[in-house]
């Protein structure tokens, strides 16, 4: 079986909403810092790009976790595997997701940065697939509403393909 890739968002459009969600944080936290949370892997090239976006001082730090353990589907207990490296404490944290689909992550995460005596927990998506919630979340910030399809690109991959693409494509198989 092989797979091509069919384009859903164009490079070009990416890159303006990108502008536009970092134009909103700038305004929002105008006069604040703001503590960028990304989760890896897939959200480095969006979380990377925003940043250069965001006009008030921005700290990046980077997050992993997982919900799959060795199957292909959401066990929904959320692990982390990486931590970030500097307190939360009294920061405004904005979680950097790749893609919302379940919400379980995000809804973990939240919680554990509140517990971690955050000023302010936000959540920002490049990408919600919002029929596939399990658990309610509140987005903040997000790019597009997507339609429940396999994608890849801007830094979501298949099999660890994809990531370099510099658009959103659907993964079609043969």
């Amino acid at each position: 079986m092989s797979e091509r890739i069919r384009v859903m968002l164009p490079e070009k459009e990416l890159a303006a909403r990108i502008a536009e969600l970092g134009e909103q944080i700038s305004k929002d936290y105008e006069g604040q810092e703001v503590y960028l949370v990304c989760v890896l892997r897939g959200a480095a090239f969006f979380a990377c790009e925003l940043a250069k976006r965001i006009t008030v001082p921005v700290v990046i730090d980077f997050m992993a976790t997982s919900s799959y353990g060795s199957g292909t589907v959401s066990s929904g207990e959320v692990v982390i595997k990486q931590d970030v490296s500097i307190s939360v404490e009294g920061k405004n944290v904005i979680i950097v997701e790749d893609i919302i689909d379940s919400g379980n992550t995000l809804h973990y995460l939240s919680k554990v940065f509140a517990e971690r005596n955050a000023k302010s927990v936000r959540m920002c998506t490049m990408l919600d697939k919002p029929e596939r919630r399990e658990v309610d979340v509140h987005v903040d910030y997000s790019g597009f509403t997507i339609p429940d399809e396999f994608v890849v690109g801007y830094g979501l991959d298949y099999d660890q393909k994809y990531r370099n693409l510099p658009y959103i494509g659907v993964v079609e198989f043969d």
